[in-house]
């Protein structure tokens, strides 16, 4: 049998990037009219059932560059829902082409996304229905892969945005998050997470994607990052895992450094300062409602006993542009 070369795709994608808390994140809509910007034969557009030829992931890798594409800490793809109550459907992709379930940050550039386009069609059309719509909503509802998640407007400025998100309640179920410790009790607290250099006592949780928390003295003496990158591969997460790093100030304030799966070092994380807040109250080190700072700034988390988590933080918008991929293009 001969070996078919991959078909040639070559795309101009519109993008747009934002900024939450400093967790950047590259916004897309696949299913928009994307024209080849490649003419020769064989080079595709990105329209219908062509989309299952496009590798995401490495349009995600490319994109995400920071010296040869874009630059971000991940890729969000914005789409029509199929469930009726929902504005769209978000995929979340990290910088090293990998899916993630959910992200805090992400599904706030994503309800910017929607709320920016939908301005942007009032001003280049007299009418439009479903842009007036969606501008008059004060609750955005936005499908993931951990589940479909509300978002209230708090602010709405141009180029501006503070969201609030109704993250869930977290998973403290071992088996669910998933965490394969034999013998673990859930939730997972104080856990003795052992590692190269010996044993570091975690706390094991989920938010739609998988976490472990570390509590510290001091964010500085130590290398706290190449920990991170030992405990997200450590094989007791099947599915890798996030960490945060947490020193916490009072019973309503705490300070976080984030290693994101797939990621590395981030500025601040959504679903980090969650779970950072979850682990907190599980250990009894601070009150349900804290503010939690990140190198980018703060962002406030609460959670009311026996409700959901909910995320409060800014976004803003930092650019928009074409990108030009092609999957025959050298790196």
């Amino acid at each position: 049998m001969l070996n078919r070369r991959p078909m040639k795709i070559s795309l101009a994608i519109p993008f747009a990037k934002y900024q939450a808390a400093g967790n950047d994140f590259i916004v897309i809509d696949l299913f928009a009219a994307l024209e080849p910007f490649d003419q020769s034969p064989g080079a595709q557009s990105l329209r219908g059932n062509e989309f299952r030829a496009v590798d995401v992931s490495l349009i995600a890798r490319r994109i995400c560059d920071r010296h040869a594409g874009v630059g971000a800490d991940g890729l969000l793809m914005v789409f029509p829902s199929h469930n009726e109550k929902c504005e769209a459907r978000m995929l979340v992709f990290n910088a090293d082409g990998g899916r993630a379930e959910m992200s805090g940050n992400g599904i706030r550039c994503a309800a910017a996304y929607l709320l920016d386009n939908a301005r942007r069609r009032l001003e280049s059309e007299v009418k439009d229905k479903a842009a007036q719509k969606v501008l008059r909503l004060r609750e955005l509802r936005i499908e993931t892969d951990a589940g479909v998640k509300s978002l209230e407007v708090v602010k709405a400025e141009k180029n501006s945005w503070v969201f609030r998100v109704s993250m869930g309640e977290p998973i403290l179920e071992a088996k669910k998050i998933p965490f394969s410790a034999r013998g673990v009790s859930s939730p997972v607290v104080n856990f003795p997470l052992p590692l190269q250099h010996g044993i570091v006592n975690v706390t094991v949780t989920s938010m739609g994607n998988p976490h472990c928390t570390v509590f510290v003295p001091d964010l500085e003496p130590f290398d706290w990052a190449s920990l991170g990158r030992e405990i997200e591969t450590s094989q007791l997460f099947p599915n890798r895992t996030n960490v945060e790093f947490v020193r916490v100030i009072s019973r309503d304030e705490i300070e976080v450094r984030f290693w994101e799966r797939g990621v590395g070092k981030t500025q601040s994380s959504g679903t980090g300062s969650c779970a950072a807040v979850v682990a907190c109250v599980l250990n009894g080190r601070t009150s349900r409602k804290v503010q939690v700072q990140t190198l980018a700034g703060t962002l406030e988390v609460a959670w009311p006993e026996g409700k959901e988590v909910t995320l409060t933080g800014p976004v803003e918008l930092i650019a928009r542009g074409t990108y030009y991929f092609s999957n025959r293009r050298d790196r």
